[in-house]
């Protein structure tokens, strides 16, 4: 934990001295009681849901935790809707294109965490189960880190989707890459090199789309909500993760086999229902993507801009 801290503090200082300065646009001050209120509850909710496996789903402090976090939450939007500078306008979250780009953002959030949980204990696993392929903590560290840098790479060929053809196919096509990632999983998973194609081809996914979850945000927000916007829709991003991983601790001791000692882990088919659903949840969220307006893609707005004015006219 000290090594986070640290670097958020080396980003807070240099945040402060590098970047420019900019006036306020208007007279409005921080809504500190909403910001409580919101990580109030996000965190109530949030610290239920991952640690439900551990305490039991329905155990007092789970319930408690989630329960407690969402009247938490409905409290905050009360708040919010009557505070005149509230610290995210609900009111613009609530339009339909930014509403389906942060259910989109849950969505693929759970389709990128699942293989980051599901691969490196499938990598780990006993060979003696017959499906396990026995690799030590390092390697399986190692079989993944390629992923990384496929996600590196891909960010440029984001930039150039994202400017011919727009942030609404931009982000579903990187949901659908990440799809197919686990689709190669399901019936490629038996030697370590194969997980890390699948993981290389889910990971290209999310390099492909991540960057346009804020581009459509910002092509449909307001620009005094742009930044409420975009950090909402981190949220939800993280909200999605956070759900993964209790949806793939439940999924895997679930379905369980016994080892060596009476213990019990993980069955093969429990790994492919994991596949399955990163799988579903990133396609899910390709199709809601879709569901959003089409809007013209900066290539195109360019050409008319720099068009003769008879071109642009034929042209419109």
């Amino acid at each position: 934990m000290i090594g986070p801290a640290v670097l958020a503090a080396v980003m807070a200082v240099l945040s402060m001295l590098v970047l420019p300065h900019r006036a306020p646009a208007d007279a409005a001050r921080l809504d500190a009681i909403g910001a409580i209120g919101l990580a109030v509850g996000v965190v109530g909710v949030l610290g239920g849901v991952s640690k439900g496996s551990d305490w039991g789903w329905a155990s007092p402090a789970t319930l408690a935790a989630i329960v407690g976090g969402a009247l938490v939450l409905v409290g905050w939007g009360f708040y919010e809707t009557r505070h005149p500078h509230p610290l995210i306008d609900l009111r613009t979250t609530v339009k339909r294109p930014i509403l389906l780009t942060n259910i989109a953002a849950l969505l693929i959030g759970f389709g990128m965490m699942a293989q980051s949980i599901v691969v490196p204990q499938l990598l780990q696993m006993p060979e003696s189960t017959g499906y396990g392929l026995g690799q030590t903590i390092l390697q399986a560290g190692l079989w993944m880190a390629p992923a990384g840098l496929m996600m590196l790479a891909f960010t440029p060929v984001s930039s150039r989707l994202l400017t011919r053809f727009g942030g609404r196919t931009t982000l579903a096509l990187g949901a659908t890459v990440i799809a197919a990632g686990y689709v190669f999983a399901v019936f490629l998973d038996n030697a370590p090199w194969q997980l890390m194609v699948a993981t290389c081809i889910a990971s290209a996914g999310v390099g492909i789309g991540y960057a346009a979850m804020p581009t459509l945000i910002l092509e449909n927000s307001p620009a005094s909500e742009a930044g409420a916007g975009v950090g909402m829709n981190a949220l939800m991003r993280s909200m999605g993760t956070t759900v993964a991983g209790a949806v793939m601790a439940l999924v895997l001791t679930s379905q369980t086999v016994s080892a060596s000692g009476g213990l019990q882990i993980p069955a093969e088919e429990a790994f492919r229902s994991c596949f399955l659903i990163g799988a579903g949840a990133a396609l899910a969220g390709a199709l809601v993507v879709l569901l959003i307006k089409r809007t013209r893609p900066a290539a195109e707005v360019a050409e008319v801009v720099a068009a003769p004015e008879g071109e642009s006219a034929a042209a419109r």
